[in-house]
């Protein structure tokens, strides 16, 4: 079973600091796309547990993180190594060209 973990303002900075590399899924219930990414995320958590943390934060509901990253568009979803932001890919993407991007492959 695949550990996404769910994010919010409040465990973000901590998540953050806990795992050197990150790979967060900025989404939101309402969208399409997102939900068509969501399975996409959680095989990329999957397959590459002990390589990369990955996790969801929900926009709607936390609007602070999604806003301290520029979020203007969902689904976004950011690399993050070493607690900075590495690479930013927006809209829906398959599992391969995601992996290709994050450099998981």
């Amino acid at each position: 079973m695949s550990d996404v973990k769910t994010l919010t303002d409040a465990t973000f900075d901590a998540e953050l600091a806990a795992n050197p590399a990150l790979i967060v899924d900025f989404w939101a219930p309402w969208c399409g796309p997102c939900r068509m990414v969501g399975p996409v995320i959680e095989e990329i958590a999957e397959e590459h547990e002990g390589k990369v943390a990955v996790g969801k934060l929900n926009v709607d509901e936390n609007p602070g993180v999604a806003s301290k990253f520029g979020i203007m568009s969902i689904p976004t979803i950011i690399l993050f190594k070493d607690g900075q932001a590495s690479k930013k890919v927006i809209g829906a993407r398959s599992k391969a060209d995601l992996e290709r991007e994050f450099e998981l492959v």
